[in-house]
């Protein structure tokens, strides 16, 4: 797939332009060499509507999400594209955690199919209010998920919601904390989406298909 054009020698090196432009370059080019598949440019839209569209459909076809940018933006060298992955919310039992008990960098838990996964790197705000529940819950155990990640054993009891990816990468955020006894008052503000709607593709935003 064909994301941008760096340079090209009648109009020199473009990575300082708004991406609107090298965009149409990179279309430019495309056409004047007939490029087929297995080459192509990835799908985009600057149409909040159809942003909207591709990302409730395109997950039963097995992507994950769209990204976006601002189509004014320039060219720059790293993750500048904010991805948008198609996910749900689900409650989920904690069965361990990665790192040191008294500051987890994440946590195994058991989804409602049955996998236990690792969750993505815990926010330290949420990392320090779990804590509290391993330093009561003495020493543990090593276990690792069927993909050999290891992890430290906890007493059962916390029940965490995350955002379970619903495609072949299953990435697995932790949210909020949901135990219905002790630790229900340490409990944060609930995920309300903020990364999703219109903002995946807004008015002068590009968003592609990820």
């Amino acid at each position: 797939m064909a994301w941008d054009v760096l340079l090209r020698p009648e109009h020199g090196d473009v990575r300082a332009r708004p991406y609107d432009d090298p965009l149409a370059l990179l279309v430019d080019l495309v056409q004047e060499y007939d490029v087929q598949p297995p080459l192509q440019l990835v799908p985009l839209t600057d149409d909040p509507t159809v942003a909207m569209t591709w990302h409730q459909q395109l997950p039963e076809q097995g992507i994950e999400g769209i990204v976006a940018k601002p189509a004014t933006s320039d060219y720059k060298s790293g993750r500048i594209w904010k991805k948008i992955r198609h996910a749900e919310t689900v409650e989920a039992d904690v069965v361990g955690y990665a790192g040191p008990a008294a500051r987890p960098r994440a946590l195994a838990v058991r989804l409602p199919a049955g996998r236990i996964a690792l969750s993505q790197s815990l926010k330290a705000p949420l990392a320090a209010q779990i804590a509290v529940h391993f330093a009561a819950s003495g020493p543990s155990r090593t276990a690792r998920t069927r993909a050999g990640e290891a992890y430290a054993k906890t007493a059962p009891g916390l029940v965490v919601e995350v955002l379970a990816g619903t495609t072949r990468h299953a990435v697995v955020t932790v949210t909020r904390l949901r135990s219905p006894f002790q630790y229900a008052g340490l409990c944060g503000a609930g995920h309300h989406g903020a990364d999703r709607g219109l903002v995946m593709a807004g008015k002068g935003a590009i968003a592609k298909a990820a």
